[in-house]
């Protein structure tokens, strides 16, 4: 009887085991409960575990009052949608963008108008041109940096742009950043917040794409009205985020361990991205990608008329998991698909591009 391929995701957006600094977590750990048990384990306040409050604002540069630690960066996200987007409101999206965030957007009924995204990021043009056309934009989503589903990243250049038009316009931009740390070629850009004058920038991140993903530990940084405003949400919701894994986390960012992490996680990230690209040149000739300088996302589109929904589930059946790129699409388009190298080890790699050029020539 023949066996099953074992089984290979390009699916998951996750750092694996193997690049977890399980060691130092558990050191953090440790020296949490050892240094704080009484903020550990209480139920604390809406706007999170103080002590990592004051790191990530002393890290942006900005007052304590402007940040908010929650449960993953999700929960940002849907905290802020719940305060800044009513039904009807223009929302302007990435195309493509993280399929979540399209989800919880269109379950707001927000209007949502998808600006094309280009290798250096948003289409900065079109949506100027968009905005000179009369569209009232209350909220741009931007991911800036190693875009989820695409990999891209915004330039320097669009990013001041970007922020000019939000103060010429008076929308809010979302900055939602989770894979900001996981630069391992290129030279990074300044935040929109860093750039922005009068509060038009929210930003969100994560810890659970440096750290570990069960962490489940993200925050925001906006204006501190707003984030006030959000923490009375927070506290209506849930009284205080997990405290137990914000003074890990706090211990972890302090103690040293945060910047090997993300060493370790660079390094793994680089080459696995290096091996996926080099495997899709020989298996699928006709992927046309750009090469990641970061993150954990490669975009692949195909010829037109390639139905990369087929090709998903050809894939599937040789055991191999990958996202169909209409998951991340307002249109009807569907020649592209995902691939998260993270959590996949370099020979895995090897073998699942080679399965996904058998899967394509089968279509």
């Amino acid at each position: 009887m023949a066996t099953e391929p074992a089984p290979i995701s390009f699916a998951r957006g996750a750092p694996s085991l193997d690049i977890i600094d399980v060691e130092g977590l558990r050191a953090a750990a440790d020296r949490a409960f050892t240094n704080d048990p009484a903020g550990s384990f209480a139920y604390g306040t809406s706007v999170g575990y103080k002590p990592l409050r004051a790191w990530i604002a002393d890290r942006h540069g900005v007052s304590e009052d402007q940040v908010l630690v929650t449960n993953g960066s999700m929960q940002a996200d849907a905290f802020l949608f719940e305060t800044l987007v009513s039904a009807g409101d223009t929302v302007v999206v990435e195309r493509p963008s993280y399929d979540r965030t399209l989800l919880s957007l269109k379950g707001r009924d927000a209007d949502l108008k998808a600006v094309p995204l280009d290798e250096d990021g948003v289409d900065v043009a079109a949506f100027a041109e968009l905005l000179e056309g009369g569209a009232n934009v209350s909220l741009a989503h931007l991911i800036p940096n190693f875009q989820n589903p695409a990999g891209y990243s915004l330039s320097g250049d669009k990013r001041r742009a970007l922020v000019e038009l939000a103060r010429t316009h008076s929308f809010t931009i979302f900055e939602d950043d989770p894979y900001v740390e996981l630069r391992f070629s290129g030279q990074p850009q300044p935040t929109m917040l860093s750039l922005s004058t009068s509060g038009e920038v929210v930003y969100a991140s994560s810890f659970s794409k440096t750290v570990c993903p069960g962490i489940r530990v993200g925050y925001l940084v906006g204006d501190a009205a707003l984030i006030a405003t959000i923490a009375k949400l927070a506290t209506g919701t849930y009284i205080s985020p997990n405290m137990v894994a914000q003074s890990i986390v706090n211990e972890f960012v302090r103690g040293g361990s945060f910047e090997t992490s993300i060493e370790t996680v660079k390094t793994a990230l680089a080459e696995r991205a290096q091996r996926l690209c080099a495997g899709l040149r020989e298996h699928v000739p006709d992927a046309q990608f750009v090469e990641p300088e970061g993150g954990y996302f490669l975009w692949v589109n195909l010829p037109e008329g390639v139905d990369g929904d087929a090709l998903h589930a050809a894939a599937a059946a040789r055991g191999v998991q990958i996202v169909k790129g209409s998951d991340f699409l307002l249109d009807d388009s569907k020649n592209a698909i995902r691939l998260a190298y993270s959590g996949v080890t370099p020979d895995e790699i090897d073998e699942g591009a080679r399965r996904l050029g058998e899967a394509y020539r089968s279509l």
